[in-house]
């Protein structure tokens, strides 16, 4: 037989592992998912955090709120254990404009009641805002003017179920709320001290004020409901008007020196347990000797009593019933010990500060008529906070500037990344004619594009994209940081080495050599030669005209950049790269069609996006202008008579003169590979025969 703490202590660990693993998959959803739940003419801005909270934009394009899903922030496992996930729309004043419920696992919803009371409970939020009193249950008769109280209805047979929901939902607000709205923003909350230790009894609690003492009597209740509908609603306060309504004691038992003081040996042993294994938990003891009573008949266990509220610094403090046995200190005073006792736990994550001064906020209730009364209320408050010493903060550490956060997540792939590209550079630099003159060169080749594609496209997602130049020439135009490129290292390394490679060789660098997309076009094409597919290739006329198409496209691009800056995500498309390298080909369906189509299309036109309509390839061109040699070796005789070069060059940048067309040149040493092959190449097939020949006279 398991003991008692013993079991308790396996039950925490289950619960906890439970939490671990739930946790572990509240990842953010992508804006694609997001976006469809936005009404027009809201709609979705930018990503503000790495818990998934995005910018509301208002149809002039400015803020207007924020978008947030609840389970990243405030994962509370629902009735079947995995949490509710639901979309939540803030205005700027924390008013809700939307909730919506995105995922759950409910079984009363999934196989009961059907989803749509539970899509129809989460309408009732709408109009309503964070700083109301929110309460979930349809009160007995309607509230009248007195009652502070606003009622949510819930859902009959799935109380626990909504009101769980309830709770994540104001839990992953109020932290919204505190980190972006009106400047507020939680720094490390303290917590106890649990090295800390400091004999205390009963009487020096109540002197130092570590226990609030909060008296109503019941002529001062009368008081308040004076003039009201419900002043002559409760009998008893009538007629004992000098005795209390509420005798109530708020004691934090964070600090274990309070909790001993407070707490009997067992009671204070399983709130150890519940610590350790809440860790971010603040337990807070109500003691209540008086009528009042704390809680309604229609409380439910682990969620928040119906009557106590809280806020801190404006905002609400989400408290919840933390489910422990309560059994006082014998050595406190009797008639406290025989009060009602109940210990509340907030998460201190969410900005509650036990050191700082909060209001516990207790709702007084009157009804008036006996067939479905009308309910009133008051609110009953008393401030609250636990001397300093009892608790430690974290140490601040100022962060990492993100960039190098990105260069220490990346390091190994930066490694090898850099290995890779010094060793190419060195290949092409220094060994080149000898590397295209090797009887391996095409598999050598295709080995090196195949790297490319896998680890620099798919695994680095290092695929440069017309992106980067449009977002630097925004940059320039509207006067912000270019910060923003230090955030992708791996990127960033590639566009250096291209960048030094416009001054070496040209746009044929990137183009020919570290182009993921142009690699996939490249295998492309040699499987359809494999196929004996038939090969198109424009005449050398059209050939001309449809290379200007890369820098009208381009030019369209800077064009909406300066007149329809919101549309240049969706014209950036023409680029399949985010398509094909970015998501591995798993997006809607056109965009899919759209990138294998330029691939089957390579697979009978060598490259034709590359040559004709890639805008970046219109700007590695342009770049290439900066290239400061002459680089592959050309002889009198090439061009005239001599035409094998041109007519060899896939694509097209040699001219009828020899002439290279370094603009269009992507590197594919093709010709190199014919200029230093005595058997391919004319003028040194002619000079050789030549030598035979004056051999033979001689």
């Amino acid at each position: 037989m398991l003991g008692g703490k013993t079991l308790t202590a396996l039950i925490w660990g289950v619960a906890l592992w439970v939490a671990c693993a739930l946790s572990v998959s509240a990842e953010p959803l992508p804006r694609e998912t997001l976006e469809p739940y936005i009404v027009p003419p809201m709609s979705l801005g930018e990503q503000l955090n790495d818990q998934g909270v995005w910018q509301l934009l208002n149809s002039g394009g400015a803020e207007a709120g924020y978008v947030f899903e609840t389970e990243p922030m405030a994962p509370l496992p629902g009735f079947s254990g995995a949490p509710i996930n639901m979309l939540v729309v803030l205005d700027l004043d924390g008013r809700f404009l939307d909730v919506k419920l995105i995922s759950h696992n409910e079984p009363i919803f999934v196989s009961g009641l059907g989803e749509a009371p539970f899509h129809k409970f989460f309408e009732q939020y709408r109009g309503h805002s964070i700083s109301d009193s929110l309460v979930v249950g349809t009160p007995y008769g309607g509230g009248g003017d007195g009652s502070a109280l606003v009622y949510l209805d819930g859902v009959t047979k799935a109380t626990a179920s909504v009101r769980i929901a309830h709770e994540s939902l104001l839990a992953a607000a109020l932290k919204v709320a505190r980190e972006k709205m009106n400047g507020i923003s939680t720094g490390p909350p303290a917590y106890p001290n649990l090295d800390y230790s400091e004999k205390l009894d009963w009487a020096t609690l109540v002197e130092q004020g570590i226990a609030t003492h909060k008296v109503v009597t019941n002529a001062e209740l009368n008081a308040e409901f004076a003039g009201t509908l419900w002043e002559d609603d409760d009998p008893e306060a009538q007629d004992y008007p000098d005795e209390n309504y509420l005798d109530l004691w708020v004691i934090d038992l964070g600090p274990p020196s309070i909790a001993q003081a407070v707490l009997s040996k067992d009671s204070y042993e399983e709130l150890r347990e519940f610590m350790s294994i809440s860790t971010t938990d603040e337990p807070v003891l109500l003691i209540e000797t008086a009528r009042h009573g704390l809680i309604t008949e229609d409380f439910v266990r682990n969620t928040a009593p119906d009557l106590i509220s809280a806020d801190q610094g404006g905002f609400p403090i989400a408290f919840r019933d933390a489910d422990i046995y309560v059994e006082l200190n014998s050595d406190l005073p009797e008639d406290i010990q025989d009060g009602a006792a109940l210990i509340l736990r907030t998460d201190r994550r969410l900005g509650f500060d036990p050191t700082a001064e909060w209001t516990l906020q207790v709702k007084a209730l009157r009804a008036h008529g006996v067939f479905q009364p009308e309910i009133g209320s008051i609110t009953l408050d008393t401030a609250h906070k636990t001397p300093e010493r009892f608790f430690s903060r974290p140490e601040v550490i100022a962060p990492s500037p993100p960039w190098v956060d990105a260069l220490r997540n990346r390091a190994s792939d930066l490694i090898i990344l850099g290995v890779f590209l010094i060793a190419l550079i060195a290949l092409l630099g220094l060994r080149l004619n000898r590397l295209a003159g090797h009887a391996l060169f095409t598999p050598i080749r295709l080995g090196i594009l195949a790297f490319v594609t896998v680890f620099i496209g798919w695994w680095g997602q290092g695929q440069l994209s017309i992106a980067t130049p449009m977002a630097v020439l925004r940059t320039l135009k509207d006067g912000g940081s270019f910060a923003f490129l230090l955030y992708d290292p791996f990127s960033l390394a590639i566009w250096g080495v291209t960048l030094l490679g416009f001054i070496l060789w040209g746009r044929g660098l990137f183009c020919g050599w570290l182009c993921p997309f142009g690699a996939l076009q490249e295998f492309a094409h040699h499987l359809g030669r494999l196929l004996r597919l038939p090969q198109v290739e424009p005449t050398g006329l059209w050939d001309h005209r449809l290379k200007w198409l890369k820098y009208v496209v381009l030019a369209g691009l800077v064009a909406i950049i300066f007149t329809a800056p919101a549309r240049l995500d969706k014209a950036i498309e023409v680029e399949p790269f985010k398509t094909a390298i970015t998501t591995f080909f798993i997006r809607e369906w056109y965009y899919v069609a759209y990138a294998v189509g330029l691939l089957v299309l390579s697979m009978v036109l060598f490259k034709g996006f590359c040559r004709y309509l890639c805008p970046l390839g219109a700007v590695m061109a342009i770049g290439g202008l900066l290239r400061g040699r002459d680089w592959i070796a050309r002889r009198v005789e090439c061009g005239s008579p001599c035409q094998l070069c041109r007519v060899k060059c896939s694509y097209g940048a040699i001219k009828k003169t020899g002439e290279i067309e370094y603009s269009e040149c992507f590197q594919c040493l093709d010709c190199v590979t014919i200029y230093d092959d005595e058997k391919l190449c004319v003028p040194l097939i002619l000079a050789a025969k030549g030598r035979k020949n004056r051999v033979a006279a001689e």
